[in-house]
């Protein structure tokens, strides 16, 4: 599966969907129009907090502009590892592998990533409109993971428990890469309140 196409297609689908044109999609995430059309048309792949910032302007989770959509129900509560759909962030070269199957209906998502040594990024901006919980299980390696300016350092089977309301930073302080598995929910702020 061709996550860029993917993910060009969400981005371009939510915007029409929340009546946004390019103009103002950029105006409210602080993506360039230009880098946002790129996007569209499948001419560039975006990086983490290019995607962070575009998720912030939709009101969404990161791991939402990611996710696939309920396609029916009769979809398949399989993903085989040799489906699973990865994408790759240019900047930092994290690999993301969606492990969760995709369409099918679930309140939880589960995504398996490889560090890089020496490598980080930050997600600077807090999910709006969802509140999304996230563990983060450390499988192999160490990682550090700040929230909001505090560091937590994470060896091998630790995990970390947070809520993405907050500047997040992920950093493999080490010279070997890190592989961590994500196990992730998101609740609408709207249905909160009742």
């Amino acid at each position: 599966m061709d996550v860029d196409k993917h993910l060009a297609e969400r981005v371009r689908n939510l915007r029409k969907a929340q009546g946004l044109t390019l103009e103002r999609l950029a105006e409210l995430s602080g993506v360039s129009r230009s880098m946002i059309s790129l996007i569209e048309r499948e001419e560039t792949s975006p990086t983490a907090a290019v995607l962070d910032k575009l998720a912030g302007a939709f009101r969404i989770s990161l791991p939402a502009l990611f996710s696939y959509e309920a396609e029916d129900a009769f979809a398949l509560p399989l993903a085989r590892a040799d489906t699973q759909p990865t994408w790759t962030d240019p900047e930092s070269g994290y690999v993301r592998r969606h492990v969760s199957p995709p369409g099918f209906q679930s309140p939880m998502e589960l995504v398996e990533v490889t560090f890089p040594a020496g490598k980080s990024v930050s997600f600077d901006s807090p999910t709006r409109g969802v509140t999304c919980h996230q563990l983060v299980w450390v499988l192999d390696g160490e990682m550090e993971i700040t929230i909001d300016g505090k560091p937590w350092r994470l060896r091998s089977g630790d995990c970390l428990a947070m809520v993405l309301n907050r500047p997040i930073s992920f950093r493999n302080p080490t010279r070997k890469p890190a592989r961590y598995a994500i196990a992730l929910t998101a609740v609408s702020d709207l249905f909160r309140r009742f």
